[in-house]
């Protein structure tokens, strides 16, 4: 159903601070340091000890002590009593040595090459110092960070895991929209729990239900006979706004339940994903206690025209050149598979003119 813009509906920014605008950020739990990828710090993480704690060979050779051997050379060289003692990488440096000979600088019983104090050793604290601020607070958790966290010898970590109740209403069978929002929750750092609801009394019961922090229904959110997603949210609770300025995306609708907020996004790929974007994502955000996302700018390599009085959502491709603008509303899957970005166009702008720069917010 298309709408054109109108008193009626509510400009996007408007829908999002209905949404999320009184959302807190749920309490943290403790998870095992391999359970928190993808999920949001709930604080910041200091180290508590030095990584290596002490000297640390960084290849395999013979740990030596620079200062008796410096200056050998297959010309020059220094004969020892006994080997010095072999290291591998990774290993801590015997008492005594502060250096690690490559294997070719020994031989015969005899050092016939130049080393440096420190030379192929990693200090102590080189790596992580006690006091180094590792993450921050509402910090998305890549591998990276599980990386130097792991290192430090942490085990755990308080993280912030927002539960979102995903309601699929209507009776189709085929129901591709739900698992692609839950993966997306997921990605968003929050986890879902997955109901199915035909009619209004029970798409009521799916609203109210469960321990979630925030329920999703998908499809139903238009204005046609066979539409009872937003009857149903005003039984079960309270409908904020339902159309919202954005295209696509304009059955939308807005509301609480149980003291949660409650989004409802239409059932068409392109307009749930939109909807999504726009109000889902940052919803999640708040209540992970997220960072902020930002937006990169890019250079678009054809023009975008949008209508005026609608925050037009445009899925793009990035491309050695720019990004390619692919379209908005009625995108086919076979186009919207490759999308890995979007464009807001804001309702006052008639769009971008081709070499124009662009915000664009990852997928």
């Amino acid at each position: 159903m298309i709408r054109n813009a109108s008193s009626a509906l509510i400009p996007l920014r408007e829908a999002a601070n209905l949404l999320s605008g009184e959302a807190a950020p749920v309490a943290p739990v403790t998870v095992a340091l391999a359970a928190a990828l993808g999920r949001i710090s709930a604080g910041a993480v200091v180290a508590g000890s030095d990584v290596p704690v002490g000297l640390t060979a960084m290849r395999d050779g013979f740990a030596v002590d620079a200062a008796s051997v410096g200056g050998a050379s297959a010309y020059a060289p220094i004969f020892l009593g006994r080997p010095p003692p072999w290291v591998e990488a990774g290993q801590p440096l015997p008492s005594g040595t502060d250096a690690v000979l490559p294997p070719e600088g020994f031989v015969d019983g005899m050092v016939v090459a130049d080393i440096a104090p420190r030379e192929g050793v990693c200090g102590a604290g080189d790596d992580v110092a006690g006091s180094d601020r590792l993450i921050e607070a509402g910090t998305r958790i890549e591998p990276l960070h599980l990386l130097v966290l792991e290192a430090t010898g942490l085990k755990a970590l308080d993280v912030r895991q927002p539960l979102l109740r995903v309601v699929t209403a209507g009776a189709s069978s085929l129901d591709t929209v739900s698992p692609l929002l839950r993966r997306l929750i997921a990605r968003a750092g929050g986890t879902t729990e997955a109901v199915r609801a035909q009619g209004v009394r029970d798409i009521v019961e799916a609203i109210r239900g469960g321990t979630a922090d925030a329920v999703l229904v998908v499809g139903g959110s238009g204005f046609g006979r066979s539409d009872q997603s937003a009857a149903a949210l005003a039984i079960a609770g309270e409908v904020r706004a339902h159309g919202i300025a954005m295209r696509p995306g304009e059955t939308t609708a807005v509301g609480s339940a149980a003291g949660r907020p409650v989004l409802l996004v239409p059932g068409r790929p392109e307009a749930a994903l939109a909807a999504f974007l726009a109000l889902g994502r940052p919803l999640i955000a708040r209540l992970a206690g997220a960072q902020d996302r930002l937006p990169r700018r890019h250079v678009l390599v054809r023009k975008i025209v949008s209508s005026i009085g609608l925050s037009e959502i445009v899925f793009v491709r990035s491309g050695p050149d720019g990004v390619e603008p692919l379209g908005g509303a009625g995108l086919p899957l076979r186009r919207l598979v490759q999308a890995d970005g979007i464009i807001v166009v804001e309702p006052e702008s008639e769009g971008f003119r081709a070499g124009e720069e662009a915000e664009v917010w990852a997928l």
